[in-house]
């Protein structure tokens, strides 16, 4: 008799550890799956699982707490039953090896306590922890039906608990919420699009779009115009016949028409304008007459609402103005495309002259107008924080000079934490020489990667030679 109520009271302690189990395994399984999947499921299924999953998914804190609920009552329940049947298999080997019948007693329940508590633990719930993990909908189909109706008989007390743990978070200064929050923010997207890529779930190119498009909206105007310096232009009085001259050299179809400089524009001419004229009198029609108005933009106006403006603009371009009201740059439909996009050539661009980055064995040619968090994440340097927004900025701010073909310099270290992720994965020194100039500005320059020792020897190089500048100029 005694052996059979101990087979029934292990069978009992083998059935309440399943039961366990299926309340830890929805429970995971309910928060790991995303809302969009759950209605997903439910409209392509339609069965009486699919929708008990939706409604427990809809009433999140409650279906939870039902699941507490159960863990807590099988797991005493195991201990209960199991603890004094393996106990009982334990005194004999105990008082065989000679210990007094107290200590064996003693001894041979905590045993029972450990064995149950290590057997309830792994097959009660880190087995179905890690099955919810790997494939909750799976298990969320399997285990949802009996767990709802165990809420469902204990739903009075349910609520009576999540009514005093409610109470304990709002005096916490926190509302308590029934479901999970669905909506993620343009970080969290970043991160997730950025974790999918490293595990092969998106392609790079993929990854690197959506990454763009997503960041979009937190850049400015400033970020991605295209700067005062490299605008190609046409006075007021320059003819239809300059205009044609200057887009077959160019390659570009739109121009700012100006008074004097950038800070008069009196509009935006396009080439296909030209057309309408005669040929015969476009030498003597000036591009005045052609120029439509172009609306101006702070330099401060984030992405999204820069975008608008583009799209909004007949001529497809708008002016960027500083802080001060002067023109900065413009803005063109091409280069909010390059921004989400990257990089974009027609029949009239030079690839390989474009490129912003083209990687020389282990060093890489930038052009010198490459934004600063671009450059980390394509090459690798990370600069400090400083008064500057491209890579010409860095050397020229590192250099306190105008620089000149053939400079070379060690680029300063940042002073905040590196990314993880950069494409060349070297995280040391780098050395910048600048390699091509367009008047003062650096129109191109390599960054060579190089060890901390051959920099502070480039360092101490370039002081000795400072110091023996300043005393020749002193002994003059």
């Amino acid at each position: 008799m005694d052996i059979l109520i101990g087979v029934f009271a292990l069978l009992g302690f083998v059935a309440l550890t399943a039961a366990t189990g299926v309340f830890v395994a929805i429970e995971f399984a309910l928060t790991g799956m995303e809302r969009a999947t759950i209605d997903e499921h439910a409209r392509s299924r339609g069965d009486a699982r699919a929708h008990a999953i939706q409604q427990a998914h809809n009433n999140l804190s409650f279906e939870l707490s039902g699941a507490q609920l159960g863990i807590t009552m099988t797991t005493l329940a195991t201990g209960f039953l199991a603890e004094p049947v393996l106990s009982q298999y334990f005194r004999p080997l105990l008082e065989w090896a000679h210990l007094p019948a107290d200590v064996a007693r003693t001894v041979a329940l905590a045993l029972a306590m450990v064995v149950a508590t290590l057997l309830s633990m792994v097959y009660g719930e880190l087995v179905p922890k890690n099955f919810a993990i790997t494939d909750p909908l799976r298990v969320a189909r399997l285990t949802v039906l009996p767990v709802r109706a165990f809420n469902r008989v204990f739903t009075w007390f349910i609520k009576a608990l999540n009514a005093c743990a409610n109470a304990v978070v709002r005096k916490l200064g926190m509302e308590p919420a029934e479901e999970l929050a669905s909506a993620r923010s343009a970080q969290e997207l970043v991160a997730l699009v950025r974790n999918s890529a490293k595990q092969g779930g998106i392609e790079a190119s993929q990854a690197e779009m959506l990454d763009r498009s997503l960041k979009f909206g937190e850049a400015t105007a400033e970020d991605f115009m295209t700067p005062r310096s490299t605008i190609e232009y046409l006075e007021v009085d320059d003819t239809v016949s300059d205009l044609l001259t200057l887009a077959l050299s160019t390659g570009h179809s739109r121009f700012p028409v100006v008074e004097g400089d950038l800070d008069a524009t009196v509009g935006v001419v396009h080439v296909k304008d030209a057309f309408a004229i005669p040929a015969p009198k476009r030498p003597h029609v000036a591009v005045q007459r052609l120029a439509r108005p172009v609306p101006t933009v702070p330099a401060s106006l984030d992405g999204d609402a820069v975008l608008e403006r583009v799209r909004s603009a007949g001529s497809q371009v708008v002016l960027v103005a500083d802080e001060y009201g002067g023109t900065a740059g413009i803005v063109t439909i091409e280069d909010v495309v390059e921004e989400i996009l990257g990089a974009v050539y027609d029949e009239y661009d030079d690839a390989d002259q474009e490129r912003e980055v083209r990687r020389m064995g282990a060093s890489f040619e930038v052009v010198g107008l490459m934004r600063v968090d671009e450059l980390a994440e394509e090459v690798g340097y990370t600069p400090p924080e400083g008064p500057f927004e491209t890579l010409g900025g860095v050397i020229m701010a590192t250099l306190g000079r105008i620089p000149a073909v053939g400079d070379t310099v060690i680029l300063p270290t940042s002073d905040h934490e590196v990314l993880d992720n950069f494409a060349s994965g070297y995280h040391g020194r780098w050395q910048a020489h600048v390699t091509e100039m367009d008047g003062r500005r650096i129109e191109r320059a390599v960054l060579t990667p190089i060890s901390d020792e051959v920099a502070q020897r480039a360092l101490a190089e370039a002081e000795s030679a400072a110091a023996r500048s300043a005393e020749g100029k002193v002994g003059f």
